[in-house]
């Protein structure tokens, strides 16, 4: 029953956060339209600051590695080629910027750089237990776990589609997925007893 209700959480934040851009509107924005780049913003913003956030684990980092997403987005989308994957493809320049700064800055971020991580963007409007569900990833789950875990409930993405993204095996995404969830699972009914006796 908890675990129904923690996936029911997740996957009713990937269909708020993510709903899936149309390539149309990579179209028009090749084409300098303006307006077009707002909508995709407006769209992807969530799910392109999540998954930057859980490569970088720096708020002000996944920030500037966001907006830089949305400035190479707006000079490369001439180059994009219909695929019916236009997540995939913003999410791979997501992927590339925040690993050019963790090369560029030649370090891993610390654990201390994750504190108040939600806090200056504020991009993620879910409710209390969408919070408690981003910051036990955050704070619990490795580096590709908590990829895996942002990339499909955030971003929306399919396990075979996050496989290719991450360019992973398929069955390691899989279990990477299902262990990340059972820490969460583990965490939150902890959490959720302990509440229960205060």
């Amino acid at each position: 029953m908890f675990f129904f209700c923690m996936t029911s959480t997740i996957a009713e934040t990937a269909a708020r956060f993510a709903p899936a851009p149309d390539e149309a509107l990579l179209a028009e924005i090749a084409q300098g339209s303006e307006e077009a780049l707002r909508t995709l913003y407006v769209e992807t913003s969530p799910a392109v600051y999540g998954f930057a956030l859980s490569i970088l684990k720096n708020v002000h980092d996944a920030e500037d590695v966001m907006q830089e997403t949305y400035l190479r987005l707006s000079k490369a989308a001439a180059g994009y080629r219909p695929e019916g994957k236009p997540m995939a493809w913003i999410l791979a320049i997501v992927r590339n910027l925040a690993r050019m700064r963790l090369r560029e800055a030649g370090r891993l971020c610390s654990p201390e750089s994750m504190e108040g991580w939600s806090e200056p963007a504020d991009i993620f409007h879910g409710g209390s237990d969408d919070r408690l569900v981003l910051e036990a990833a955050m704070r619990l789950l490795t580096d590709e776990e908590r990829q895996i875990v942002m990339l499909h409930a955030v971003s929306g993405l399919k396990h075979r589609e996050i496989a290719g993204l991450l360019e992973q095996p398929l069955s390691t995404v899989l279990s990477r997925y299902h262990r990340a969830l059972g820490k969460l699972r583990r965490e939150l009914a902890g959490a959720a007893g302990e509440k229960s006796r205060n």
